[in-house]
This record gives C-alpha cells, sequence and structure tokens, in this order.
C-alpha cells in the first residue's frame, strides 16, 4: 500500500514560483495544490484540506498576514511564509500572527523544501526523553497530553499549533533547565541559525505560548527567561517517576 502523501498548499501570486514549487515538492513524493491570491487560497485551504501551507505575503486581494489570520481562526495547520520584506518587524509579523516559520525570497528550494520536512516532522513527531510514560503532564492548572498532543487549561483546552506544542514538549521534557535560543531552533526548527534575527522565531513562539498558557503573560510563572541563555520551564517536582 502506498503511504498517504502529505499535501502542500502553495499560495504565491507569481506563476514561476508556484510551477517551480509544485515541480519540485511532486518529485520529492508531496502532492501540492495552488493559488494565486489570498482570497483563492482560502478557497482551495477549505476545499483540499492540505498538511502544510507555504503562503506568500505580498499578494492581491487578500495578503499573507490576513490568509494566516484567517486560517488561525479555524486551523492549527503548520504554516512557512514566504517574505521578500526586508524589514525583520515585518517577518515577525507573521510569526506573531501564527506562522510557524519563515523563509525569505530570494530563497533556495532546498532550502524550503528542508524547512517544511522539519514542520511536518516536529508536528508527527514522538514523545522526547523525560516525558512519563503515561504521557500526562500537569503543571499547576495545566495539564499537558504528549500522547495525544493535547494541552488544555483547567477543564478548557487550549489550541496550539504543531510547532508551539513541540516547544512546548521539549522545554517540560528538562523542566528546571535552560535551553539556549539556538539550541531550540536546532531541537524543533531543525536548523542552526545563521543570523541573529533566526532566533526570533524561538521568542515570538515563546511569547504565543506564554499568552496561551500564562495567567499574567508579562510575568510569567511557567516558561520563564534564562537571563543571557534562552528559556525554562519551571521545575516539575514529580517529573521522571515513571521508571
Amino acid at each position: 500500500m502506498e503511504s498517504h502523501k502529505e499535501r502542500i498548499l502553495v499560495v504565491d501570486d507569481e506563476a514561476s514560483i508556484r510551477r517551480i514549487l509544485e515541480t519540485r515538492l511532486s518529485m520529492i513524493g508531496y502532492e501540492v495544490v495552488t493559488a494565486a491570491d489570498g482570497e483563492e487560497a482560502l478557497e482551495v485551504f477549505r476545499e483540499t484540506e492540505p498538511d502544510l501551507v507555504v503562503l506568500d505575503v505580498m499578494m492581491p486581494k487578500l495578503d499573507g498576514y490576513g490568509v494566516c489570520q484567517e486560517l488561525r481562526k479555524e486551523s492549527d495547520i503548520p504554516i512557512i511564509m514566504l517574505t521578500a520584506l526586508g524589514d525583520v518587524a515585518d517577518r515577525i509579523t507573521g510569526l506573531e500572527l501564527g506562522a510557524d516559520d519563515y523563509v525569505v525570497k530570494p530563497f533556495s528550494p532546498k532550502e524550503l523544501e528542508a524547512r517544511i520536512r522539519s514542520v511536518l516532522r516536529r508536528v508527527e513527531k514522538d514523545g522526547l526523553p523525560g516525558i512519563p510514560s503515561s504521557g500526562i503532564l500537569q503543571v499547576a492548572a495545566i495539564r499537558i497530553d504528549t500522547n495525544k498532543r493535547q494541552v488544555f487549561k483547567g477543564e478548557e483546552r487550549v489550541r496550539l499549533t504543531g510547532m508551539e506544542f513541540s516547544l512546548l514538549e521539549l522545554l517540560v521534557s528538562r523542566s528546571g533547565e535552560p535551553f539556549s535560543r539556538s539550541e531550540i531552533l536546532q531541537e524543533v526548527w531543525g536548523y542552526t541559525p545563521e543570523r541573529h534575527v533566526d532566533t526570533r522565531v524561538v521568542d515570538v513562539h515563546v511569547s504565543r505560548l506564554r499568552a496561551k498558557l500564562e495567567d499574567d503573560p508579562s510575568n510569567p510563572e511557567l516558561i520563564l527567561t534564562a537571563r543571557g541563555t534562552g528559556y525554562l520551564f519551571q521545575r516539575i517536582l514529580d517529573q521522571g517517576e515513571d521508571d
């Protein structure tokens, strides 16, 4: 039996980029659907239910930011944004709206392929060492189920994207120990930062997690900043008692 082909939606108003990505991604085993503007992107998304979206920022009708906002209202699908914008703040905007990663134009198709593989792998990844065999962690009002990749705050489920959950899972796996931003980027996103700005991906995701999990995100008690290092999850006292 042939395994399920992961479907990728490529959204870009440049026909040449759509053709190149459709050809290359199809050659390495993905099913590809495309859209030429933001409104079409939302239609195709709802019709085809892709596994990941590659989303250009600068588009007619509805730009990539608008598409990202709309998708996040109804889905936790992985989103990688393509941006030709030189301003770092513009790239960060996409992440703050819920994108999982971004690639700056002009980009190497191989780089984008590697990012796609990494995001999809993290979304499906098995549990990490340091997580109890039950897969259930309770920290104050937060319950983390690593088997089902779900998080609850009290009785209410907290919607996390796949990458947000993977980041949380990594921090929890070594609770009380700090991770550097570079280490987090390598472990969760699968690449080493080449520029300082690359680690902003981590900062924005931590900010998004805090907004969803902390009672007071400006004064976090769960996901702490390790001065001069990166981040750590507060120590879980009974963690590791699964021997």
